[in-house]
């Protein structure tokens, strides 16, 4: 086996506590051209790990301070595709079948052959570049295809990247979380166009935007006769997804009776028409987004715990841009780009008024209002030069007023619906302790107060809880 070029493959963490073996295996693996990273114990890989970023972690499993398997997890919670191979005396197999089903590649038991190590980490590291090749390929398929193009270079949106792609090479059920304007929609279409599903169907539905009563028609279609109007068979979103990928856009405004369909439909890939008798089985892909925090929604009963568990599988959260400041001015120069060439002008300059009025907002819009910002600027900029007038971010300075309105207080997220049902909700409860408080306790005289029958009080109490302290 001849030496390969030094610098050709990145370095290789080696941990190993026994001095003599560290150096035999050290050198073995110099000689083939490798460069090696040397650490006694579980600390000292760790610090590594953080400081170096190998291609290949080849570590004991036992160690005077920690052991193997804690610098496995460290590995692979600093990169998940990190290639990890683990020694072991003879009589400790099992531990080695161990590490492997925390995610080591392959074990060695020792003694230690160098011409099996070195066989074995030739192969690890082929392993590593056949992966970042299909990394590179898919991301260049996908901008050929015409992908959404993710711009800004902090530290969590490539965090976001990465993610991304990892996902993309699964089948798996993917939660997009950020607030309203991140681009969750942009990221789920990159997901898509990275995915082996880019030759298939992206279909992408509002579940806030459609009345309830139409929302199920609209993800599982109707027959014909279903209802009045419904004078032909009609596909559903789940059909035209056939092959493709599924966007569930502000997935927790779902009504709760539609969240059982919609789970049954990702469980078994199987739903009915809307009228119909026969089930249709799909095969598609899920990527549902929310700006709601569901973990809340599920402790307030308005999201099914069982669904919010099928759909975060991979969670997938995105930065707001007030926590990206430093692609700010990236962004803002790609759509002066874009909304430059839409208007027949000539690509524009920020000034430094401009710059630093967009440093200073907080962008409560996140990336949608930058981008409508930007668009008005081009449009009302004469010259060449787009200033801070031009933004009109002139409240930015101004002291957020005290709402003093009862309405500053109410939840009010979500449909029309529920938001109507969760506020006359807290009115009801309300009224009932004020009115029997007013009575002194007594029900029925609290129920004559509401004008109200006795039985439905009485059910009210037990809705709201009040039955036990009333």
């Amino acid at each position: 086996m001849s030496p390969r070029p030094r610098g050709a493959a990145p370095p290789i963490l080696l941990v190993e506590d026994k001095d003599s073996l560290r150096t035999m295996l050290r050198l073995a693996l110099e000689a083939q051209g490798h460069s090696v990273i040397e650490a006694r114990d579980q600390p000292e890989a760790v610090a590594a790990l953080e400081s170096t970023r190998p291609g290949i972690v080849l570590s004991d499993l036992r160690l005077p301070n920690g052991d193997g398997f804690g610098v496995l997890r460290a590995a692979k919670e600093l990169d998940p595709e990190m290639p990890v191979i683990v020694m072991t005396a003879f009589g400790s197999i099992q531990d080695a079948v161990s590490a492997m089903r925390e995610g080591a590649l392959d074990f060695l038991a020792k003694p230690v052959d160098p011409d099996h190590l070195l066989l074995m980490v030739e192969r690890a590291l082929a392993q590593r570049r056949l992966a970042t090749e299909n990394i590179l390929l898919r991301e260049e398929l996908a901008a050929r295809r015409g992908a959404p193009q993710i711009i800004g270079e902090d530290p969590g949106l490539h965090q976001v990247t990465i993610a991304l792609q990892r996902a993309a090479g699964t089948d798996t059920t993917v939660l997009l979380e950020g607030e309203s304007g991140t681009g969750k929609e942009l990221f789920a279409r990159a997901l898509h166009m990275l995915s082996q599903r880019a030759d298939g169907p992206f279909v992408a539905i509002n579940c806030a935007a459609i009345p309830e009563n139409l929302l199920e028609t609209e993800l599982f279609g109707y027959e014909k006769g279903a209802f009045t109007g419904a004078a032909n068979r009609k596909p559903g979103k789940f059909e035209l997804a056939h092959r493709g990928t599924l966007f569930l856009d502000e997935i927790g405004e779902l009504p709760l009776a539609l969240q059982a369909k919609i789970l049954r439909a990702l469980e078994a890939k199987r739903f009915e028409r809307v009228g119909g008798t026969v089930q249709l089985q799909v095969d598609v892909r899920v990527v549902a987004a929310t700006n709601r925090n569901l973990k809340a929604a599920v402790a307030a009963r308005q999201f099914r715990e069982d669904l919010f568990f099928r759909l975060s599988v991979f969670p997938i959260t995105i930065p707001p841009l007030r926590d990206r400041p430093d692609d700010i001015g990236m962004l803002a120069t790609h759509f002066i780009e874009r909304f430059s060439r839409d208007q027949n002008k000539k690509p524009m300059m920020l000034a430094p008024s401009a710059i630093e009025a967009m440093a200073a907002y907080p962008w409560p819009g996140n990336v949608r209002e930058l981008q409508n910002c930007i668009e008005r600027a081009v449009i009302l900029t004469e010259g060449d030069t787009i200033h801070a007038r031009h933004l009109n971010l002139s409240f930015k300075d101004a002291a957020p007023a005290v709402d003093e309105s009862p309405w500053s207080q109410i939840d009010l997220s979500g449909t029309l619906a529920v938001a109507t049902q969760r506020v006359v909700a807290e009115v009801e409860r309300r009224k009932i302790e004020q009115a029997l408080k007013e009575a002194g306790g007594n029900r029925a005289r609290a129920a004559d107060v509401l004008q109200v029958g006795f039985k439905a009080f009485t059910a009210k109490l037990r809705e709201y809880g009040l039955d036990a302290t009333s």
